[in-house]
């Protein structure tokens, strides 16, 4: 894609699990902030101020557009990471509301010690739930009554996706429990997820979905209901006493500030804007040159006795060992001939080493920016250190 024309001849990115490449037009709004209108966002009355409040409300909106939701029920608001914003919302929840906090075995760390840290602060029982081969969780096995449910939507390792999320959803609610999606590694090429789900809320990392660095937190707004401020400061307030404060997130206008303490990252929002707009108006062949390129690739390495895949399924992102190599040794390799991948255990040590016992792996997580050429130089590659 003409996009990510800065890509060089023969280097390969594999690495869109951990951070996508970002497409030209991301960059050029990100340059188009810091030259043409930098500003502090929600405190000028100046021209270049306006003009970034315009565009940070605009991405508000894209954002919810983006995963079906609407405004009348939910707010966005933007944080630093996942993990952050995960850890934002648990940090604050009222503990006396609820009987426990419960996860998945395949989880990131991000919910995954996130969750382990709520409980060890509120003395709430912590519950690791176990995820079937298709992602699914089997509903009728667990008690939610009351309890605070963190899980993704899609596993950062195998791409393996919670296919029962809307019947989830359903019967934690049913239960008076609440549920946050960990949605990072589903935003830039499985979003479909979301669509039709009203969980309490989703998560998720700009910078996996072709854009900047940048954290996002979509929340219902009765949620506010289940937590205390325990973190205020600069931008969220309306009036400060000698002892007290008027949050402006009282008022539905400025709900957003609920989560948005001090200055926030103006031109990465920008960025996103960007990024949601191009992914708008990607073609139908674009998707399809991407399905091609990751199954083609996974049913390469899957036709080798040599190569042990973690997946199940073909996936833009799949992860493997090869037997008798060291899987960093592997990276390293493939380093040297300009093919850039993930080794190791991805931030899911318990499921990957404590649960199925693998050896580091290999990860390929593919994405829009790469082209049959690189397939074909990753094969060729492979084909030498496997035999």
């Amino acid at each position: 894609m003409k996009e990510f024309d800065y890509l060089g001849e023969g280097e390969v990115y594999l690495d869109g699990a951990c951070q996508s490449l970002r497409p030209r037009c991301v960059i050029d709004a990100i340059n188009n902030y810091y030259t043409e209108h930098n500003s502090c966002g929600e405190r000028v009355k100046y021209k270049w101020g306006v003009e970034t409040d315009e565009k940070v409300e605009a991405t508000r909106e894209k954002v919810l557009k983006y995963v079906g939701l609407k405004g009348r029920k939910y707010t966005v608001s933007f944080t630093l990471n996942t993990t952050y914003g995960i850890n934002l919302i648990l940090s604050q929840l009222k503990p006396k509301l609820f009987n426990k906090v419960m996860t998945s075995e395949i989880e990131h760390n991000s919910p995954f010690l996130a969750t382990m840290a709520f409980s060890e602060r509120t003395g709430l029982k912590r519950e690791v739930m176990k995820r079937e081969e298709d992602g699914s969780i089997d509903v009728d096995v667990y008690n939610f009554k009351k309890a605070v449910v963190v899980v993704n939507c899609a596993s950062n390792f195998d791409g393996r996706k919670l296919l029962n999320i809307k019947e989830l959803v359903k019967t934690v609610h049913k239960a008076d429990g609440i549920v946050i999606i960990d949605a990072a590694q589903a935003m830039a090429h499985s979003s479909e997820i979301l669509h039709g789900v009203e969980p309490d809320a989703i998560c998720f990392s700009a910078h996996k979905l072709y854009a900047p660095s940048l954290g996002v937190i979509i929340w219902r707004d009765d949620l506010m209901e289940k937590m205390i401020n325990g973190f205020v400061g600069g931008g969220m307030v309306d009036d400060v006493t000698k002892d007290s404060y008027l949050l402006s997130a009282e008022g539905k206008e400025h709900r957003y500030t609920r989560f948005e303490s001090g200055l926030q990252a103006w031109g990465e929002i920008v960025g996103l804007g960007a990024a949601l707009d191009w992914l708008e108006h990607t073609t139908k062949k674009d998707w399809q040159n991407l399905e091609k390129n990751y199954t083609d690739l996974y049913e390469y390495l899957h036709g080798s006795n040599k190569v042990h895949m973690v997946n199940h399924e073909a996936n833009p992102t799949m992860s493997f060992y090869i037997d008798g190599m060291d899987s960093h040794l592997l990276g390293s390799a493939l380093s040297r001939e300009n093919i850039m991948a993930r080794t190791g255990y991805f931030c899911a040590h318990y499921y990957l080493d404590h649960v199925l016992g693998l050896p580091p792996l290999m990860r390929f997580s593919l994405g829009l920016h790469n082209r049959p050429s690189d397939i074909a130089k990753v094969k060729k590659v492979m084909e030498k250190i496997i035999y």
